[in-house]
């Protein structure tokens, strides 16, 4: 069976910026199919100019996540953020997310309702539980 991974920004961050926990995230997302929304690609830009604005990454290692993270965009089923995603009602029952999360779990919840996912893969507990409230799978089968 084809392991379909919704990523949202912090696990893709993780990974890209070889953070603790992204030898394991790499593994778990070799030969996956890899699902997000566009709002990564937004979000992962504004943290790498952030982190090279604190002097965290140097501009070499700004410039070479910038070229990774545009050629990693191929490697993602991508969903673009619509009106549609807006108006969708699926919230959490108990979990308020912020805007931009909910944008992640709504979209996650998009690709499940068309092809069960895996696993929604993040490193934030507030949003795991929150995907958890609207049914989507948050450990590994």
């Amino acid at each position: 069976m084809n392991r379909r991974l919704y990523l949202d920004t912090s696990a893709y961050l993780c990974i890209l910026l070889g953070d603790a926990g992204a030898t394991q995230l790499s593994r778990e997302t070799r030969g996956a199919t890899l699902c997000t929304s566009v709002l990564l690609v937004l979000e992962a830009r504004r943290t790498l100019v952030r982190l090279a604005r604190e002097s965290v990454l140097n501009p070499n290692q700004f410039e070479q996540c910038q070229v990774r993270l545009t050629a990693d965009w191929e490697l993602f089923e991508l969903r673009d953020l619509s009106l549609g995603l807006c108006e969708a009602l699926p919230m959490p029952a108990v979990m308020t997310p912020r805007s931009l999360d909910l944008v992640h779990l709504r979209t996650a919840s998009w690709f499940h309702a068309r092809s069960p996912l895996t696993r929604f893969v993040t490193l934030h507990a507030a949003q795991a539980q929150a995907a958890r409230e609207l049914g989507l799978p948050t450990t590994g089968t």
